[in-house]
């Protein structure tokens, strides 16, 4: 299971890093968007600082999965942002699940891996 979290940590953290290159450094066009997809992103796109916050922590947490050092603490920081992932193409875009769900099942799995690790975050006092 050892050499499986580690497969799985950089596929998720290359994932993660691909994803947030592409759209920091604009390595590419980003395909326009329509509907409720493009009003979302017009939105995010308005604040101004939103869409680069996200995309520089996912830089940050996918550096730290790849380099295997803060693994536990990438994966807290990372969860949230990937929950709103998979509700983004679960009521947007569900085209895209095919690929939300692996990386989805792929952090799950990881915090399973590191699950000695929050025993700490769930002690009630």
């Amino acid at each position: 299971m050892k050499i499986a979290a580690i497969i799985v940590r950089i596929l998720v953290g290359l994932m993660f890093l691909f994803s947030s290159a592409y759209v920091l450094f604009k390595l590419g066009p980003i395909p326009e968007a329509q509907g409720s997809v493009k009003i979302f992103n017009d939105g995010m796109a308005a604040s101004i600082y939103l869409i680069p916050l996200i995309k520089i922590t996912e830089l940050i947490c996918s550096i730290a999965l790849i380099t295997g050092r803060f693994v536990t603490l990438a994966l807290v920081v990372l969860f949230p942002i990937m929950i709103n992932i998979v509700f983004f193409h679960a009521f947007l875009a569900p085209e895209g699940l095919v690929t939300v769900i692996p990386l989805l099942i792929g952090v799950l799995f990881l915090a399973y891996t590191k699950r000695q690790n929050y025993a700490t975050l769930f002690v009630a006092k």
